[in-house]
């Protein structure tokens, strides 16, 4: 195997790298060659799927109330008008 050093790595992917490598519990080196396999389309199995954690801090925000409004809202859309697809 060929080892290869990357320069210019800010502190800001550094530690983004370092998370997302914890979180699919597997080293950092193992998460960039699957990054660099997967970029140049040498990936062999299909793609994790990316789990965000930008709206953790909303979860259980709502009260019982508005998350009834919202179900309300959302049934609502979901309603088809069948003279739309005529």
């Amino acid at each position: 195997m060929k080892q290869l050093t990357v320069r210019g790595v800010d502190e800001k992917l550094h530690t983004t790298l370092k998370r997302e490598a914890k979180q699919r519990g597997i080293s950092m080196n193992r998460y960039v060659v699957r990054l660099l396999k997967e970029a140049v389309g040498q990936s062999q199995r299909p793609q994790e799927p990316r789990i965000s954690h930008e709206l953790d801090h909303l979860a259980g925000t709502w009260s019982q109330e508005q998350a009834r409004e919202f179900s309300r809202i959302l049934e609502e859309q979901r309603d088809i008008d069948e003279g739309l697809w005529r």
